[in-house]
């Protein structure tokens, strides 16, 4: 996500955001539009989702959703009375949890309301980290469906873990998995991928994603002809990524992303604890807008 976006929506975010007793908390009819979605009814299943998720990790719901009671002051100098949704630091990040990542503010969200502190360095650091994250999860997806592929085309466990080696080897400028593993200082035991920086998980990823593309489209069979059209996916990428000045074997291998998941998960676990509990009192009405 570019800085520059990543500055607007710290901006619209902090906006929003309350406190009363040490408790930061947001209310449910603001961070809907935050979020982009139109519809209230809407927001509100996305609310339901994450109020299970609340109550499946020995939360108590109350504690973090709180149903309150707004006056709205219309135009015509009457007052209406509309129901929102008073939400927890825990209650945003399990909302922004089942929206969709792909979105600029629900990937912006999830890291804003995941950290403790509202600075933007740390939470631009946070997404940098989710992007991996992600990158890394699509890989295995699309390595689990080539396996499946394949399997039902003549090739075996061993010929997958084949034809995977040979696209390494054409991604790496002729530098074998092990090579890799050598020259970054991976544990022999541990995928090369946990250790290798965002683009070159997503330059994997997207060369898989073309070979179970064709594989199906030709409808290809046996492990020469699949493992020829892996090699060339990788060696396309590699030279896109050379054309950007990218050598994808001299880039620096990043913190271990099993680690890494350990202290996101760590981190959550302290997330609804630290977040506090709301206490309610009648809401003021609020002026319309112009």
């Amino acid at each position: 996500m570019r800085s520059e976006i990543v500055q607007r929506l710290h901006k619209n975010f902090e906006e929003f955001v309350h406190e009363k007793d040490g408790v930061e908390y947001w209310f449910a009819r603001d961070l809907q539009g935050l979020l982009g979605y139109t519809e209230w009814r809407n927001f509100l299943n996305v609310i339901e989702k994450a109020q299970e998720s609340c109550k499946n990790s020995n939360n108590a719901i109350f504690d973090h959703f709180v149903d309150v009671n707004k006056l709205i002051l219309l135009p015509n100098g009457g007052e209406r009375k509309i129901e929102d949704i008073m939400l927890t630091r825990y209650a945003c990040y399990l909302i922004a949890q089942n929206g969709d990542p792909q979105k600029d503010e629900i990937a912006f969200a999830q890291s804003y309301f995941a950290v403790q502190t509202r600075k933007q360095e740390i939470i631009e650091e946070r997404l940098l980290l989710d992007e991996r994250l992600r990158a890394r999860d699509q890989l295995k997806d699309s390595e689990t469906e080539l396996s499946r592929n394949i399997y039902e085309r003549g090739v075996d466990h061993t010929g997958f873990a084949r034809i995977r080696s040979k696209g390494d080897m054409a991604l790496f400028g002729g530098n074998t998995t092990h090579a890799m593993k050598e020259r970054l200082a991976v544990p022999e035991n541990r995928p090369l991928a946990d250790f290798l920086p965002t683009v070159t998980i997503t330059a994997k990823n997207f060369a898989m994603e073309i070979t179970n593309f064709n594989v199906v489209k030709d409808d290809l069979h046996g492990e020469e002809s699949i493992t020829g059209e892996h090699i060339q996916n990788n060696w396309d990428i590699r030279e896109l990524l050379l054309k950007r000045g990218i050598k994808p074997e001299d880039l620096p291998p990043e913190e271990d992303l099993k680690k890494l998941e350990r202290r996101v998960i760590s981190q959550e676990k302290k997330l609804a604890k630290h977040s506090g509990k709301i206490s309610v009192e009648e809401q003021k009405p609020e002026e319309p807008d112009e």
